[in-house]
């Protein structure tokens, strides 16, 4: 029988099964519950994981996550596709739903911040068998990319060594080993070590749009003042497979897919709450800002873009055909068209970080995944076993076995079939946003139901469950849109029907579907409604840590100035 948390009195102690873990976070180990278990919430010492994250490293994790080669590196194929103003709408759009999907998974992860994340939401709330499709395709798509991600370390070492010099499998081996150790090391480690790996992130992308804006004004070698120049001519819009109207408009839909690839991964800080302190505080804060960041980091950054790159440069055009290296960027064609010779190495060293530490991120989030759907009874329960750091070595393990897959990608044409791969799970990220936004629209509906007060709630989402109806329409377009241009037939611009592109990038929606269809004939799960929806299991656990994790943190405090915290939080904390 659930327990609320409001009537609950008991202090935490030894005698009542609570002790300090590492962290002097209190947690619950009483046999009998134990025994009884439950899912979605790790209780056991042997299962549980460590409230390791700080609140300063879920804010960096929640935007370092995202940014990557797709801002830096994909912005380029979608300039010179559809033209400066297409992507300025673009990323603004896929923006705003991506704040509108973090606002819905922040609401359910502070009240409720299970070990097993989103996931978890979706078997509670909505469906077992959403909960399962989901963490599979997520688990899939994650153990796809990580291996990726290496293989584009190794072509960006390329830049400074050529492959018949060295072979890029050992570049792929020391990098896998690195993040494996990265990622065994605990969770007070991983998060220390992406805190400044990401900061490094958010310094450089800083760095590369105050140096596009400074272009952009004639600060640069030639003293060219560009502005809006190139909105004018060539112009705004760039027509894509048709002229005219019609062509501009299926120029810039097309960016929409691109844009999307851009912001996979800012929803990872969902997987982070089994292992945060003080969730209900920190996830908040975090998602809050992310609008701001958002504004910051992708729309400022392709506005800039789109002011010093004309959309029909040659040098874009042959950057688009290079591989994952600096001459693959945009902003090194800016720079270059400025006249600057001496930054393109730098920034090539910047782009190997980002890739390293997307390919770290990544391995935690399938491990997590992983963990997460043993937690809940959709995988072998050995997957959720962790070691006295609180890390599911198994499910570590299994993620780290797949990812060897990159070793394929030392081969040309095992790199081409790879790349068809990628863009299979590119949906997935599609199909997460998808399953988020159902499951707040249930969880809206089960808490009214029972008669949850807003004001009990540490988070809403500012446009509630309308926010998510909105936002889940617009997924579900991009998701069924996206690869539109396969539909298409203009042998002068693009060809015949596109049959390759076309499974690729749609074949994840009926597996997604045949999953939970799957699920639903061979488990037959109860059906969850409104008011059997399960909102109080483990809660009444989860607070009595946080009050423990409160009442230390204030204890700690006591005599101490509001020192670099303070300054931290209100000066330079919205942005990093």
């Amino acid at each position: 029988m659930a327990t609320n948390f409001e009537k609950s009195s008991n202090p935490p102690s030894p005698e009542n099964g609570w002790h300090k873990d590492e962290y002097g976070t209190a947690t619950y180990s009483n046999p009998q519950v134990v025994a009884h278990g439950m899912h979605g919430i790790e209780i056991s010492d042997r299962t549980r994981l460590h409230r390791g994250l700080k609140a300063r490293q879920i804010c960096m994790i929640a935007i370092g996550g995202a940014l990557g080669t797709g801002l830096i590196i994909g912005t380029g194929p979608a300039l010179a596709r559809a033209g400066p103003a297409s992507i300025f709408i673009s990323y603004s759009i896929v923006g705003f739903l991506v704040y509108l999907v973090m606002c819905a998974l922040g609401e359910m992860a502070t009240w409720l911040p299970l070990s097993s994340g989103f996931t978890g939401y979706a078997v509670r709330f909505c469906d077992p068998a959403l909960g399962f499709s989901l963490g599979y395709t997520y688990w899939f798509k994650y153990i796809i990319t990580t291996p990726n991600q290496l293989t584009a370390s190794a072509l960006v070492i390329q830049y400074w060594c050529d492959r018949d010099r060295v072979n890029p499998g050992v570049f792929i081996a020391v990098f896998w080993l690195a993040i494996v150790c990265i990622n065994y090391f605990g969770i007070k480690f991983f998060g220390e070590f992406e805190f400044w790996l990401s900061s490094l992130k958010v310094i450089v992308i800083c760095g590369v749009i105050i140096l596009t804006l400074v272009l952009a004004l004639g600060g640069g070698p030639s003293h060219d003042r560009t502005g809006f120049r190139y909105w004018k001519n060539p112009g705004a819009f760039k027509p894509y497979i048709q002229d005219g109207s019609t062509g501009k408009f299926l120029g810039f839909w097309s960016t929409i897919g691109l844009a999307t690839f851009a912001y996979l991964g800012t929803e990872l800080v969902g997987v982070t709450v089994g292992e945060a302190q003080n969730p209900r505080k920190n996830v908040p804060r975090a998602i809050k800002l992310t609008l701001y960041r958002i504004l910051f980091f992708y729309v400022l950054s392709v506005l800039f873009l789109g002011m010093v790159v004309p959309y029909n440069s040659p040098r874009l055009l042959s950057a688009n055909k290079k591989s994952n290296s600096a001459a693959a960027s945009p902003f090194v064609v800016a720079i270059e068209v400025a006249g600057i010779s001496t930054l393109p190495g730098f920034l090539n060293g910047c782009i190997l970080l980002f890739v390293l530490s997307a390919a770290n991120s990544d391995l935690y989030i399938a491990s997590r995944t992983l963990y997460s759907l043993a937690s809940e009874g959709n995988a072998p329960r050995i997957f959720k076993r962790t070691d006295a750091r609180g890390v599911p070595i198994y499910a570590l393990a299994a993620s780290a076995a797949v990812s060897l897959l990159a070793f394929l990608n030392v081969a040309d044409d095992s790199a081409k079939v790879f790349g068809y791969f990628v863009n299979l799970v590119t949906i997935f990220g599609l199909l997460t946003w998808i399953s988020i936004l159902t499951t707040h629209i249930y969880f809206v509906r089960a808490r009214e139901a029972q008669r949850v007060p807003r004001e009990s709630l540490a988070y809403t989402a500012p446009l509630g469950k309308y926010g998510s109806y909105g936002a889940l329409f617009f997924a579900c377009l991009i998701a069924l849109t996206k690869n539109f241009n396969v539909f298409t037939r203009s042998p002068k611009t693009y060809g015949d029907f596109d049959t390759t592109n076309f499974v690729t990038g749609y074949l994840g929606i009926p597996l997604y579907l045949i999953m939970i269809f799957g699920y639903k004939l061979v488990m037959r799960p109860k059906r969850v409604t409104p008011l059997t929806a399960d909102l109080y299991t483990g809660k009444d656990i989860i607070d009595r840590e946080e009050a423990e994790f409160v009442a230390r943190k204030q204890e700690s405090m006591k005599g101490h100035l509001r020192g670099r915290g303070w300054f931290y939080r209100h000066f330079i904390g919205w942005l990093f």
